[in-house]
C-alpha cells in the first residue's frame, strides 16, 4: 500500500507529459505559421516575377 501511495504522489511523469504536450502545441503552431508565410511569400515572388517579365 505504501508503494502505491508513493507512486500516486510522484509527479515527475505528469510533468514530462505536460512538457511534451506544450512542445507539440508549439510545433503545430510553428508549422501553421510557416505554411501561411510560405504561401504569402510564394505569391509575392510570383507577382514580382510577372511584373519584371512584363517590363522587359
Amino acid at each position: 500500500m505504501q508503494k502505491i501511495r508513493s507512486f500516486l504522489k510522484n509527479s515527475k511523469g505528469a510533468t514530462a507529459i505536460e512538457y511534451g504536450l506544450i512542445a507539440a502545441l508549439i510545433a503545430v503552431a510553428a508549422i501553421a505559421a510557416m505554411k501561411g508565410l510560405g504561401t504569402q511569400l510564394s505569391n509575392t515572388f510570383g507577382n514580382v516575377s510577372s511584373k519584371m517579365a512584363s517590363n522587359s
